[in-house]
């Protein structure tokens, strides 16, 4: 709090850290509502918890123009059991959405009702598509496996092929070699 001035109206110093500022007489010249304890409540972006007036405030539309828009198919809010439109907050982003496609790029509504159908097939396209890399991965890492396993059966069956050029470099079955006479030997170091 700040102490009064020579007026005896108190200094316009501010006294929190927000710069805030206080006055003798003790109100807050700019958040009326501080000092008041605060509740936030989370809720999913996709439950309908708006009705329209508010949903349209939060949108800065008119209601009658969020009836259009559910009459053209562009948005679907949910309804309570007594029939009230409920918005989401999905809902109110994609007014503004819709808002801006209108006002700033100059879409009409079927525009605007192409442009979002274009986006959903994109949506389901990318999810495709992550479905698709992952089961694509999941293969790689099974061929992988099992070309592991069939090295690790045929690492004791194979033996270089002496004649090869470079030596070494084939290799041949053991139980086909002897047939022609190779024994293989370990080498001496």
């Amino acid at each position: 709090m700040s102490a009064p001035d020579a007026t005896g109206r108190g200094s316009a110093v501010p006294t929190t850290g927000r710069g805030a500022t206080e006055r003798t007489t003790g109100h807050r010249a700019t958040d009326p509502t501080a000092g008041r304890p605060t509740t936030s409540v989370h809720v999913a972006a996709d439950r309908g918890v708006f009705m329209i007036s508010v949903a349209a405030e939060l949108a800065r539309m008119h209601p009658q123009t969020l009836r259009t828009y559910e009459a053209r198919g562009l948005i679907d809010p949910e309804r309570s059991p007594k029939g009230t439109r409920l918005y989401s907050q999905e809902d109110v982003e994609r007014l503004r959405r819709i808002q801006e496609m209108t006002a700033e790029l100059g879409l009409n509504l079927a525009g605007v009702e192409r442009v979002l159908d274009l986006e959903g097939e994109i949506e389901l396209m990318h999810a495709r598509i992550e479905e698709l890399e992952l089961q694509a991965l999941r293969a790689q890492v099974e061929l992988a496996e099992r070309l592991e396993e069939v090295r690790r059966s045929f690492r004791a069956e194979l033996v270089p092929f002496p004649n090869s050029r470079p030596p070494g470099r084939a290799l041949v079955r053991a139980v086909d070699a002897r047939p022609l006479g190779f024994v293989t030997r370990p080498r001496a170091r």
